[in-house]
């Protein structure tokens, strides 16, 4: 945006939007902003599920790990526990609670996916699969 004013001609740096000598309003260029695209989903949105898992599983594993640690049977039994306890809303969304598993309509191959997910691609055909009342179809 950088030129002259269209009044007095003097010189204007790009953050007038008046010009500094004779204070006429100077017209700016619009450009033509990018729209942003389509906001994809997160791939893996149902994992929380599996964190779901871990979260109400902690407190039991606690008491009954703590319970267990008063008693004799706390280095055997105890402790474990309350390892489980930590480890528990990791263990959820690794062995994936909340996962459809199934078969690829196109090419037979064994795929998992999110709950949540409505289609994915097949990682052995690259083709798109949909879900659709917990089973897999094609998409064409």
């Amino acid at each position: 945006m950088s030129g002259q004013c269209l009044k007095c001609g003097a010189q204007l740096a790009p953050p007038f939007r008046f010009c500094p000598a004779c204070g006429a309003v100077m017209p700016f260029e619009t450009q033509e902003q990018a729209s942003p695209g389509e906001i994809e989903k997160a791939p893996i949105q149902g994992a929380f599920s599996g964190l779901l898992f871990g979260a109400l599983a902690v407190p039991i594993l606690v008491v009954v790990g703590t319970m267990l640690c008063l008693t004799g049977l706390g280095a055997f039994l105890g402790v474990p526990m309350i390892i489980a306890a930590i480890l528990a809303p990791l263990v959820g969304p690794l062995i994936g609670f909340g996962a459809l598993r199934g078969r690829c309509p196109w090419c037979g191959t064994q795929v998992s996916s999110v709950l949540n997910n409505k289609a994915f691609y097949c990682h052995a055909c690259s083709k798109r699969v949909a879900i659709q009342n917990r089973r897999f179809v094609r998409v064409e």
